[in-house]
């Protein structure tokens, strides 16, 4: 067997993408995507009619409407092939607007619901600040299920837990990209490779407490920079991975063993923590890697988003 396929003994796997006709052949059962991925399928001459359909049939309605109605359509489209579920993201630049967020959710969920899928088959992707997190909070108490992204820290990932959140979405490569850019020089590859990648240890610690306090959100590790990182998080409940890395997956033989088990975590000895919002916003702030990668990430989110309103103007 591949290491693609060892792989789906121990985890559920997702494609990370917006191309859904590269996804037949890996197999995934469920598909993320984000405004970046949208942005680059959409500029593929293969994905350019959908942007145009989507804008000629609703043209002169609100421009947040029409880019609603194109991420839908992608949605619509990857849940062709796949037989779970697709995540679609609601726009960066709401993340510190609970209300707006839901507002946002409601009507992708309207969208897809007006298509004939069931909500059980979509998680609204929102940023893990605390104003997204109390978003999904809402939105889970109506049966709308939430994949909350750009996480990067131990706070995050209990405030989300507490929420009822259907799914998270730890980040490993950018969290690995900002403790190898802090060390600058010093910094060994092969030393920091597997579990010992930071990316990894904190997907890990958030798996274990998970499991050993029975919360129910699933955990499923993001943002890969290489295969290494995805096989010592073999056993996680899901991991999202790009076309590149699944190729490198299904073209290596190499054994697979796992590396998370619940069973495991369960008889570690580990306290229970909980964070009110004075707590989870001081402990944020106190992980400069989780700060800055947060703001980061959604500034490169935004960004992204804003150049996809561009196209569908020009369209």
């Amino acid at each position: 067997m591949n290491q693609l396929d060892q792989l789906k003994a121990h985890t559920t796997v997702v494609a990370d993408t917006g191309n859904f006709r590269q996804l037949a052949q890996y197999a995934p059962r469920d598909a993320t995507t984000n405004p970046s991925l949208i942005l680059k399928a959409v500029q593929q001459a293969e994905y350019a009619p959908l942007l145009q359909e989507a804008v000629a049939a609703h043209r002169g309605e609100p421009l947040a409407d029409i880019v609603d109605q194109v991420l839908v359509r992608f949605g619509l489209e990857i849940l062709k092939v796949v037989p779970g579920r697709v995540s679609t993201e609601v726009d960066a630049r709401l993340s510190f607007d609970t209300a707006a967020t839901i507002a946002r959710a409601h009507r992708l969920i309207g969208l897809y619901e007006a298509a004939g899928v069931p909500r059980e088959r979509v998680l609204i992707k929102i940023a893990s600040t605390w104003e997204g997190i109390q978003a999904a909070r809402a939105l889970e108490r109506e049966g709308i299920h939430c994949n909350l992204t750009l996480l990067f820290s131990f706070c995050q990932a209990v405030a989300c837990g507490e929420a009822g959140v259907t799914l998270i979405s730890p980040f490993v490569g950018r969290i690995y990209d900002w403790y190898k850019k802090q060390a600058g020089a010093g910094w060994d590859d092969a030393a920091m490779a597997g579990a010992n990648d930071p990316g990894v240890q904190s997907v890990a610690r958030i798996y274990h407490h998970y499991k050993k306090f029975g919360i129910a959100t699933e955990v499923m590790g993001a943002s890969f920079r290489n295969t290494g990182q995805i096989l010592a998080l073999a056993g996680c409940d899901l991991l999202t991975i790009s076309p590149d890395l699944l190729g490198q997956l299904q073209g290596s033989e190499a054994p697979v063993q796992r590396a998370l088990d619940p069973a495991a975590s369960a008889r570690m000895d580990l306290h229970a923590v909980t964070y009110a919002e004075p707590a989870f916003r001081y402990a944020l702030n106190e992980d400069a890697m989780a700060t800055e990668k947060l703001a980061e990430g959604i500034r490169l989110f935004a960004a992204d988003a804003a150049r996809l309103d561009r196209l569908i103007q020009e369209a």
